[in-house]
């Protein structure tokens, strides 16, 4: 059975069959919903159903819990209709620009950018191109048809060859493989790009640009397409770790400081030890950023990481800092254990 979906309050409109998710639905109709892992564990396509009855599938308490399903909230990537619905969502314009493909990449290179951390450089079939926005991501189609997603970790013009940075995961069904029997020629199958991080061109606010671990890749796309459009807006970037050796790539970071006028770079690590000679900024990545910026109300924030660092900027960046909850732009890492238990 198909139902009428209309999305307030930019009033659009799209059917959604009674088998499938409101954000499938959505996406092929071409409808730029807010989402991250299309696996109720991040929580990105959070939004309210003003009208209506949907059923939830498998998603995690943490991404929409009892309590807010209760007060008419709803995880639209596996949320199906039970009959018409109205539901309240921000739009994301620019996020249907470019076709989802399903392709074909063969592995030119793996690379160790740290002990468990790697580069996989994707290259695409000839006279093939990837559109996308600096900050997407792809899915790898496994064999078990099981799916891992990754971010694109060079932005859309360095597009010879797609980079991806992926961290280790002892047990993971992917990472295992890429540490231990992955090859270079190897064929890889995507599906992309996905996902709505990605920079919002029409604002000349100050930046501020929060990565933890591997989830500075999306960040370093974003910082290549700044670069590449010769903005001249304010960008602070932190990065955080554990450990020194998990800023991977502090060395381009501080090429950007001294290329680049209007760029600052703070790394912060939490758990140094003697050994690290750590000289630099210690304790939680996003509280260093509230330290240094009491007030966020005229920024936009740019976050990429683990979910307890997402989340826990945004909480605090809106309560503490008087940044608009509406320029808080994120990518949760939803990690394989997450997703499906291995």
């Amino acid at each position: 059975m198909t139902f009428q979906v209309t999305v307030t309050p930019s009033g659009r409109q799209f059917p959604c069959e009674g088998d499938e998710t409101i954000l499938s639905a959505a996406l092929r109709a071409g409808v730029g919903l807010p989402y991250g892992c299309k696996n109720g564990a991040c929580g990105s396509c959070k939004g309210k159903i003003i009208a209506g009855q949907v059923t939830h599938g498998n998603h995690q308490q943490k991404a929409l819990s009892d309590t807010e399903e209760e007060q008419g909230m709803s995880l639209f990537c596996c949320a199906k209709p039970g009959s018409d619905i109205t539901l309240e969502a921000r739009e994301i314009q620019g996020s249907d620009e470019f076709p989802i493909k399903k392709m074909p990449s063969r592995i030119a290179k793996l690379e160790k950018l740290s002990d468990d951390v790697m580069l996989i450089a994707l290259q695409l079939p000839a006279n093939e191109r990837l559109q996308y926005r600096a900050g997407q991501y792809i899915e790898f189609m496994l064999k078990d048809g099981k799916r891992r997603s990754y971010s694109m970790a060079n932005a859309p013009h360095l597009d010879e060859q797609i980079t991806l940075h992926v961290r280790h995961m002892p047990g993971g069904v992917f990472t295992d493989q890429v540490f231990s029997s992955m090859k270079e020629r190897d064929i890889l199958r995507f599906e992309g790009p996905h996902g709505t991080f990605f920079l919002r061109e029409d604002s000349d606010k100050p930046m501020i640009l929060l990565a933890s671990g591997t989830g500075f890749a999306p960040i370093k796309a974003l910082m290549e397409h700044l670069i590449d459009l010769k903005s001249e807006r304010s960008v602070s970037l932190y990065w955080g770790g554990r450990r020194p050796q998990d800023l991977y790539m502090h060395a381009l970071c501080q090429e950007w400081t001294s290329s680049l006028v209007n760029f600052k770079y703070i790394p912060v690590i939490s758990d140094a030890l003697a050994e690290d000679q750590w000289q630099g900024r210690t304790g939680f990545v996003h509280q260093a950023i509230i330290a240094d910026h009491a007030d966020l109300s005229t920024c936009q924030v740019y976050a990429c990481g683990a979910p307890i660092v997402v989340d826990s900027a945004k909480r605090d960046f809106v309560a503490l800092c008087q940044l608009p909850a509406e320029e808080f732009y994120a990518d949760s890492f939803i990690s394989e254990a997450d997703l499906h238990g291995a």
